[in-house]
């Protein structure tokens, strides 16, 4: 148990050493501005990715849904030689 506690210690004291480096430091404010664009960048490509991906599931959606049609529609056609009971004449 203790060594929890020592661990979420050491961790809120990097992040909070983090935080007061980029948000109360000139350099940190630097890196922040600098960050900050290729963050954006990042979010643009990620929401672009995302959509790419719903199309591309859409698209397999469908096709998957095209081939069920087909096969599920081969075992339900009406016999070619009504009255008969064959399906072919060989």
């Amino acid at each position: 148990m203790e060594d929890k506690a020592v661990i979420a210690t050491v961790v809120g004291a990097v992040i909070g050493g983090a935080a007061g480096y980029l948000f109360f430091t000139e350099r940190g404010r630097q890196f922040r501005r600098q960050l900050e664009p290729a963050l954006d960048d990042l979010a643009r490509e990620l929401s672009s990715f995302r959509g790419t991906v719903q199309r591309a599931a859409g698209v397999a959606s469908e096709g998957w849904k095209l081939l069920n049609d087909a096969l599920g529609e081969g075992g339900t056609q009406p016999s070619q030689f009504p009255g008969t009971h064959q399906s072919s004449p060989f």
